[in-house]
């Protein structure tokens, strides 16, 4: 049996301690896999005495997280810390510096500063990997990296963020609405007690920077990932959907706008409405579930649980195994130097289908104004849907689905509503999105 590979291990939370436990369980299969032993030699924490119900005896204690990138009995720093900035980041740079392995399910990171660590891997010749930054235990990277490598990747998409996912599920299960299914999801543990971040699409949007670089050979551009959260979808707008035979899922879509003389990358995380024969449909729960397609492959689904300490410690020893066989690879999919700089592509040039929710006072000619508005800026409706008075009396919700047309005419009749006195409510517009 070859030397092991000697691990240093920063954060021992849930994630930390499950690969503690994987290692220990799985030892015989992971060695085999490896061809080598994966030893943990250092761990760091904040607290030092806080009992994390695994034994940290057999493991040298670090006080100074930083300091495990120095160790010369250190192959591979794996960081569990979490932030996109601060130490976390701090010792990434440190560890590659000192050549040492770096693994992460750090995805804030890796989408503000991935490029720039995987250019100062390449310069070390050392891995940087990071599996388990997007959708947990799902093999997505390693999928779209590898499996799919000889495909040219035309889209991207899928539920990225588990809370967000659970949120909708359960208000079309029960009818609710969204702040009473937040809280549902904060008690059952689903979400955050600041739920900022997953609510308003931003864990997702990092999660798509990730996978546009990956599936694009993109220089990873997290700045032009535009993010709506989930925040104004009502429960009306799940029945409403139902009703034309869609459910409502936080989609995060990635794919090249090639119709300018240089292609341009469009990255957008949105509510949709997505057709109940479509995989993304059955798709329930804290569960993730990616869809890429090749130009050879066709439509690749990868799907499972997103979060967790075990699926996140099966994806983090996954990236330790490559390692431990000599696997490192270009962490997006090509050389660093090769990585192409897309600009960001106008979201007006997309053609596609619409759902749009109004909320207007309940006064004659409002629904008149609406239309003469969508007439205007030439979209067609496909149908329309009036309900009647909410519980207290004051509002009316219209909803529409526009034919096929240029997302820009919808922006542009939204502009010309702005400011009406008939609107109680900015309009809610949700793509549907395609089969």
């Amino acid at each position: 049996m070859a030397e092991p590979l000697r691990i240093a291990l920063a954060g021992l939370g849930t994630v930390g301690t499950g690969v503690i436990e994987l290692l220990e369980t799985n030892r015989s299969t992971i060695e085999r896999r490896a061809g080598r032993p994966l030893e943990i030699v250092a761990v760091n924490a904040r607290d030092r005495s806080r009992d994390r119900g695994v034994d940290l005896s057999p493991y040298a204690w670090v006080d100074d997280m930083q300091a495990m990138a120095e160790r010369a009995d250190v192959d591979v720093v794996l960081e569990l810390v979490g932030g996109s900035d601060g130490p976390a980041l701090t010792l990434a740079r440190a560890a590659l510096d000192a050549g040492k392995g770096f693994v992460t399910a750090n995805k804030a990171m890796i989408a503000h500063h991935g490029l720039a660590l995987a250019e100062q891997a390449a310069l070390r010749g050392v891995p940087l990997k990071f599996e388990a930054a997007v959708a947990g235990g799902i093999p997505v990277v390693k999928g779209l990296r590898e499996g799919a490598a000889a495909n040219r990747i035309e889209r991207i998409y899928g539920i990225l963020n588990g809370t967000c996912n659970y949120i909708l599920s359960e208000m079309e299960r029960t009818g609710a609405d969204f702040s009473d299914m937040l809280r549902g999801a904060q008690e059952k543990g689903y979400a955050e007690a600041d739920p900022t971040f997953d609510i308003e699409g931003v864990d997702a949007a990092h999660k798509l920077a990730i996978l546009a670089a990956i599936g694009f050979g993109a220089r990873v551009d997290f700045d032009n990932v535009s993010a709506t959260g989930i925040g104004e979808v009502r429960a009306a707008d799940i029945t409403q959907a139902a009703t034309l035979g869609y459910v409502i899922r936080l989609v995060g879509i990635a794919s090249l706008d090639e119709s300018a003389e240089e292609p341009r990358l469009l990255q957008r995380v949105r509510p949709c409405l997505v057709a109940r024969g479509h995989p993304l449909a059955a798709v329930t729960g804290p569960t993730n579930a990616v869809v890429a397609e090749g130009n050879f492959s066709g439509r690749l689904l990868f799907q499972g649980a997103g979060a967790g300490a075990g699926p996140t410690a099966s994806a983090v020893v996954a990236d330790l195994i490559d390692i431990a066989r000599g696997d490192s690879g270009a962490p997006f999919s090509v050389a660093v130097e090769e990585l192409e700089q897309f600009a960001p592509a106008d979201p007006g040039n997309r053609v596609g289908r619409d759902y749009i929710r109004f909320t207007v006072t309940d006064r004659p000619g409002v629904l008149a104004e609406i239309t003469a508005a969508m007439r205007d800026a030439e979209v067609s409706i496909e149908s329309l849907i009036q309900r009647g008075r909410d519980h207290d009396g004051g509002e009316v919700l219209v909803a529409m689905v526009t034919h096929e047309g240029p997302e820009r005419c919808v922006t542009k009749a939204l502009d010309l509503l702005e400011g009406s006195p008939s609107l109680t409510a900015p309009p809610l517009v949700m793509p549907i999105l395609k089969e």
